[in-house]
């Protein structure tokens, strides 16, 4: 194999890979195909399905036993596929609010009720490709409509 900016020799190896690129410290990959090119020093790893390995990262942090730390909130934010912006309407609060979450030293933690959204949010569904946020937008002037529904054999909404 050649490497592809000076056109030298590709060694590959296997070994552990400290995946930053995540966005989490704290994440080691064993075993995986690593590649040196020896004339201009370029290094390389094969991740094979990655997406696979996001969601099991994202799975993972999810249902640790300790509080969220920035890093992760962030990370699972946007294995979501949300901005800020949107995770910010979805969760109820004001974009600042999710970057004092997503950023240390901010001395703000995530409350625990909208730690524990995330984390459900996370295990109850997949990354968002397209998504609606206009129903999530707050409108203050509308009230909402009560419903009413009849006791028959089943249940059933009662017509206006």
């Amino acid at each position: 194999m050649k490497c592809v900016h000076c056109s030298g020799v590709i060694k590959s190896t296997r070994g552990a890979h400290r995946y930053t690129e995540s966005g989490l410290s704290n994440v080691t990959l064993l075993n995986v195909e690593l590649r040196h090119c020896s004339e201009c020093g370029e290094r390389e790893v094969v991740i094979p399905r990655i997406e696979e390995l996001h969601r099991i990262i994202a799975r993972t942090v999810a249902t640790g036993q300790s509080r969220l730390n920035p890093e992760q909130i962030r990370f699972l934010r946007k294995w979501l596929g949300w901005s800020s912006v949107d995770f910010a309407l979805m969760m109820g609060v004001r974009p600042e609010t999710v970057s004092r979450w997503e950023h240390k030293g901010t001395g703000y933690q995530m409350p625990a009720t909208a730690e524990r959204l995330l984390r459900l949010m996370v295990a109850n569904q997949d990354p968002v490709t397209k998504y609606p946020i206009d129903l999530f937008k707050l409108q203050p002037r509308l009230r909402p409509l009560p419903l009413k529904f009849i006791k028959s054999p089943d249940w059933r909404e009662a017509a206006s």
